[in-house]
């Protein structure tokens, strides 16, 4: 367990370090123009494209580093463990939710992303988490819907539609 957190705040504070960098890039990343400049605030005052990607991961690495000093002065619960990182539930657990999600990921290119995540929602609530019918479709349901509203209508970020496309071209025309 010792080594597993050390690691993991490792590759976290990689991942973060990337992030901080590929939003300095921008939308239309121009080599003449300087690098990092839309991370804070433009002329009109108003936050750059990679403003809250950049602010976020920077977030993210100090609590990496955080983590890290915890470790090396044993004072975290999972830096003074001498268990196992994954015993053979976790594992299977594992394998079940990566396995679902793994699915999810395939059916977004086939199905598109609200179709896709209705039905890992269907997966994840009732088969692994054991909810009830009703509040499994309840929230399989309006979890598509909001994520509509929210990226196709007020965003205007289209995600994938796939075969479901036909389905949205009548509410394109009325809230776009």
């Amino acid at each position: 367990m010792r080594r597993a957190e050390l690691v993991t705040a490792v590759v976290l504070a990689f991942f973060s370090m990337y992030l901080m960098w590929k939003s300095g890039e921008g939308p239309s990343w121009d080599p003449d123009i300087a690098r990092f400049d839309n991370i804070g605030f433009d002329e009109t005052g108003t936050p750059g494209s990679g403003f809250w990607p950049f602010w976020l991961s920077l977030a993210m690495l100090l609590s990496c580093f955080w983590i890290m000093v915890n470790w090396w002065r044993r004072t975290s619960p999972p830096s003074q463990s001498t268990e196992p990182y994954m015993d053979s539930y976790s594992k299977r657990w594992l394998v079940y939710v990566g396995g679902g999600l793994f699915a999810f990921l395939g059916l977004i290119e086939w199905m598109g992303f609200y179709a896709a995540i209705f039905f890992f929602l269907i997966y994840y609530l009732r088969f692994l988490g054991k909810h009830a019918w009703r509040r499994t479709l309840l929230i399989s349901v309006l979890t598509p819907v909001f994520c509509f509203f929210f990226f196709d209508v007020a965003m205007r970020i289209v995600l994938p539609k796939g075969i479901t496309e036909p389905l949205f071209l009548p509410l394109y025309e009325i809230f776009l």
